[in-house]
């Protein structure tokens, strides 16, 4: 069989330097060196807003008065970097700083934005807090514990309407409130045309000249479990660091016009760090999506796609998913985005086979070749961008090797090996939690991620390393046999698919292995029930049964031992919820989480007191 032919893509490291250290550990380093880089991010703002001021920095489409999305709002490199000094120059007026930072509440729009770079050009830091925890959440408990660990000087919401009651329950009277849109009827608040309309003054370039490597940019929240969310700090070297090491990663972010369409969050750091970082430092242009990677949105994002072709393009598998259901059948979709597209990338759960063969098909069918589909793995602690795929042959839970200028340690604990990082682009800790800090360090100063690695190929250390799961998630069975979470959860979800958003494994110091199911909404077509019908009696139906008596009985027919057989399976009509700490604000699942709240259902799984139980049938 001729094997299949991709579009040219760059890999920028291909080899590694290992070493020993102690038994049971290892130092694995990027045979290349980080090239120099910038102390800020502002003097490449700067450096794009003189040299290319007529290039798009951002757009989004205008908000019309049904509700839809219109035209495009752009916005320039030239525009943004004179909003951004006129901002400055409003919060420098007011005396905030890293002890009196500004909050953002709501989701990635052109005023967000530009109130995050007005922050970087006058030394405040900003902190984008998920929205869900203002417009979900019925207890306002995770936005009560950000505001109490930053202590905001400024709080900025888009709109009075959807954000007024979290801002009424949660923001002290003494904090100023500023909107895009609308107000709080009897409580104060500034317009952000305010902050546009200040006139910049010598005092903006003296505070950008003060600022440097070590100065704070923002502090971006980690999901939480069952703990709240920690306060992760990021710093000017991190950020211009981390952009270095993926351009050094991805020679195809500089080699043509940067052109993305996205809609990750940018509270998140994939999107906030990751995308924006990669945007401001290439002088790219990035084209605000409004949709995202749920039934009622996904439209949306499809829209935005047949109308913007992107150079590069990065999404959760959902979204993958959805793209390659919809250019099955969709030419102009096929046409617009596979017309210049050098490379996908996906983060935050593993990517099922059938997902990866319908892109491929769909590539093969428009362009005659093959779209790179890369990955990597990193977190908010490392910038994100830490470890990252090295040639176009991906697999599933492939990882590849670490990027320039970082150096991870392998450490073997209980049969896993964790990955430890170390280098510019780590935090130096969490804001105001100096022992949460300490426990995350170990004693050469490598911060401790908690996942769990395998060399792809044993024999052949450049081709770098494969996830293993997280070590947290990790748990024995009653015969003290270890369940390797990771894997076998992935493993699960490919076998359901589409019917399986995500999988909560069950069995801790039990005899067997349980999975809880939450499944895709492809489960109402597959029922043959209304919208009308409550999801429980969907997942109660004949057909969904079946076909879930199938999946089960499929990998018991792959299992190799009890660490790797579903002994029994419950679907749940319940998603998971955020004020839980169920699923992480990029919607991936909490596996500690969900087992703790729903411990009942787990007891009653186990009991085989629930009211339906999938078993294998492999006779």
């Amino acid at each position: 069989m001729k094997a299949p032919t991709f579009r040219p893509l760059t890999f920028g490291v291909t080899r590694v330097n290992l070493r020993d250290g102690a038994p049971g550990v290892h130092y694995l380093k990027a045979d290349q060196t980080l090239a120099d880089y910038p102390v800020r991010m502002t003097d490449r703002l700067q450096h794009w807003a003189e040299t290319a001021p007529d290039r798009v920095f951002m757009a989004r489409r205008e908000k019309l008065a049904d509700g839809g999305r219109g035209n495009w709002q752009e916005i320039s490199y030239a525009q943004a970097w004179a909003s951004a000094r006129s901002i400055a120059q409003a919060l420098i007026n007011r005396g905030l700083n890293a002890e009196r930072p500004v909050a953002i509440l709501s989701e990635n729009d052109l005023e967000h934005a530009l109130l995050a770079l007005g922050c970087l050009v006058a030394g405040v830091p900003f902190v984008p807090t998920s929205p869900p925890y203002s417009l979900i959440s019925q207890d306002y408990d995770k936005l009560r514990h950000v505001l109490k660990t930053v202590t905001p000087g400024l709080v900025f919401a888009a709109d009075a309407a959807r954000y007024a009651k979290a801002i009424t329950a949660t923001v002290g009277a003494e904090t100023e409130v500023i909107l895009t849109h609308g107000d709080l009827g009897d409580r104060a608040s500034t317009a952000f045309q305010t902050l546009l309309d200040t006139v910049a003054t010598p005092e903006v370039d003296a505070a950008m000249a003060v600022t440097g490597p070590d100065t704070i940019t923002k502090f971006l929240f980690t999901s939480g479990s069952t703990k709240m969310p920690k306060a992760v700090i990021n710093t000017q070297r991190m950020w211009c660091a981390n952009q270095q090491q993926m351009i050094q990663s991805m020679p195809v972010l500089a080699e043509q016009p940067l052109v993305l369409v996205d809609w990750l969050p940018w509270n998140h750091t994939f999107g906030g760090n990751h995308n924006v970082g990669m945007v401001i430092y290439n002088g790219g242009t990035l084209y605000i999506d409004d949709g995202k990677p749920i039934p009622a949105l996904m439209a949306e994002t499809l829209r935005n796609l047949r109308d913007i072709a992107p150079t590069v393009y990065f999404n959760v598998p959902t979204g993958f998913e959805a793209i390659s259901n919809a250019m099955k059948t969709d030419a102009a979709l096929r046409s617009k985005l596979l017309s210049r597209v050098k490379m996908f990338f996906y983060s935050g759960a593993a990517l099922a086979q059938p997902i990866w063969d319908g892109l491929y098909a769909a590539q093969e069918k428009e362009i005659g070749e093959r779209i790179v589909m890369t990955t990597g793995l990193g977190m908010t602690e490392s910038g994100p961008f830490a470890i990252f795929v090295t040639n176009p042959n991906v697999k599933a839970g492939d990882l590849g090797v670490p990027t320039p200028g970082m150096e991870l340690k392998l450490v073997d604990m209980d049969g896993k090996t964790e990955v430890r990082y170390r280098g510019p682009n780590i935090t130096p800790g969490y804001w105001r939690a100096p022992e949460e800090t300490a426990t995350h360090f170990d004693e050469e100063g490598f911060f401790c991620s908690g996942d769990a690695v395998k060399w792809i190929d044993e024999t052949d250390v450049h081709q770098g390393l494969k996830f293993d799961g997280r070590i947290a998630e990790d748990f024995k069975l009653a015969t003290g046999t270890f369940v390797s979470v990771g894997p076998l959860r992935a493993k699960i979800i490919a076998a359901g698919a589409p019917y399986i958003q995500d999988v909560v494994l069950t069995g801790i110091n039990l005899k067997e292995v349980g999975a809880m199911v939450f499944p895709t909404q492809a489960v109402r077509a597959l029922s043959g029930l209304d919208a009308s019908v409550p999801m429980a009696d969907v997942l109660a139906s004949a057909p969904v049964n079946a076909q879930f008596q199938k999946i089960i009985n499929e990998l018991a027919l792959n299992a190799t031992g009890s660490a790797s057989r579903i002994a029994r399976m419950c679907l749940l009509a319940e998603p998971p919820t955020i004020d839980r700490s169920e699923v992480t604000d990029k919607g991936s699942i909490n596996q500690r989480a969900v087992l703790m709240h729903r411990a009942e259902t787990v007891d009653a799984l186990h009991a085989d007191k629930l009211h339906s139980i999938l078993k294998p049938i492999t006779a």
